[in-house]
């Protein structure tokens, strides 16, 4: 297996802190340079410090955030850092109170800025914090984590040059985007392009980066290519990042070996992927039982409150065999929590005022032994 799944699981790879990683993935460039180049469509940043490959999705989704970050506003200020960072030279050295005066400055116009609030400096730390870890930053006196306990605290920081390669280049002009969907034109052309290059890239990316690739009707252009080239494409999958293709009716799944698993996985052994599990047996059981319909796409669409009903079915059923956490935490946010994870696996999305249960939703389930005593037996 070829190294490429290493830069899939890191942002970048940084010779200064991984110099085996880096040597070992910059060996092996050869063998995967036209997978990604030409099938993914991605650009691989290799310098004599740094290893990048720009991962851009076919298609936005929730999951692809940046985990630390909270708040809309934690963008904005990581936007405005690379601002000011692009104005320092390499090992430049800075104090956090000069860093904050440019934030200050060039957000005032588009927000309010108030470090007397700790919501705003724990805004500013996070990113900070996020910065320093993919070593954006280098800290040489201080703590970042004590600008969010009292306004004052002062902090030396290093430039390490690494920031000029965070953001994506595009080759249009994004200048008049104004929304996610925006990116995505400016990523793949004005006009919608169901053939060639920019096909094949959206369904490699897709399924490559996504759990799951869905698809609403049998005339879907990126699902035909899929499936004339199912061979071609399951072939240059496993290669590459090693797996089996799946392909349904409207769905498609790179599905990884047991012992072959790279990146985050579900299921796994925690007690959320666990409750999704039983939210899943239950949807399909609804099914089977005539109870729940699935559409001419697959899908199953019902109310946000059907669904909170069979969440709340399946803890009174298993509530032995849940954690405290999730024994004792309130419906609204028990719903809120398996929702959230189930919309950052693709198995259910906002449909209007309805939810849509995707057909990933039908591929696991979970169940406890028949001799469980903490609750009824399946």
């Amino acid at each position: 297996m070829n190294e490429v799944r290493t830069l899939f699981e890191n942002f970048w790879i940084c010779r200064d802190g991984e110099k085996e990683t880096y040597y070992k993935v910059k060996r092996d460039i050869p063998n995967f340079q036209r997978f990604v180049r030409e099938l993914l469509g991605w650009k691989l940043i290799h310098t004599e410090n740094l290893l990048k490959l720009e991962k851009r999705p076919a298609h936005a989704e929730s999951f692809m955030g940046i985990l630390e970050f909270t708040d809309i506003r934690d963008y904005c200020i990581l936007c405005v850092v690379l601002m000011y960072l692009e104005d320092k030279e390499e090992q430049e050295q800075f104090l956090l109170s000069e860093l904050i005066d440019y934030v200050e400055t060039q957000l005032k116009a588009y927000m309010n800025i108030d470090w007397t609030s700790f919501t705003q400096r724990k805004s500013l730390v996070r990113v900070l914090l996020y910065m320093e870890r993919l070593r954006m930053l280098r800290v040489y006196e201080g703590s970042s984590e004590a600008f969010g306990a009292e306004t004052g605290q002062e902090v030396l920081y290093e430039n390490t040059g690494y920031s000029k390669y965070f953001a994506t280049s595009f080759s249009t002009d994004i200048s008049a985007c104004e929304r996610w969907e925006d990116f995505e034109k400016a990523d793949f052309g004005e006009l919608k392009e169901d053939r060639g290059a920019m096909r094949i890239n959206r369904v490699y990316r897709q399924l490559s980066v996504c759990p799951s690739f869905c698809w609403d009707g049998n005339e879907d252009a990126d699902a035909l290519y899929l499936k004339n080239q199912r061979q071609w494409v399951a072939k240059y999958l496993n290669e590459n990042l090693g797996g089996n293709l799946d392909i349904y009716k409207n769905a498609a799944f790179l599905t990884l070996d047991e012992d072959d698993c790279y990146g985050t996985v579900h299921p796994r052994d925690a007690m959320l992927p666990e409750a999704v599990l039983l939210v899943c047996a239950k949807i399909q059981k609804g099914v089977s039982d005539g109870k729940l319909e699935k559409k001419e796409n697959e899908c199953i669409y019902m109310t946000k409150e059907e669904f909170a009903g069979l969440i709340s079915d399946c803890r009174k059923e298993w509530m032995d065999a849940w954690s405290k956490e999730f024994r004792e935490m309130d419906e609204d946010r028990l719903s809120e929590v398996i929702l959230g994870y189930m919309k950052n696996w693709l198995m259910v999305r906002c449909d209007g005022e309805l939810l849509a249960v995707l057909p990933a939703a039908g591929r696991a389930a979970g169940f406890y032994p028949d001799d469980f005593k903490g609750g009824a037996a399946k």
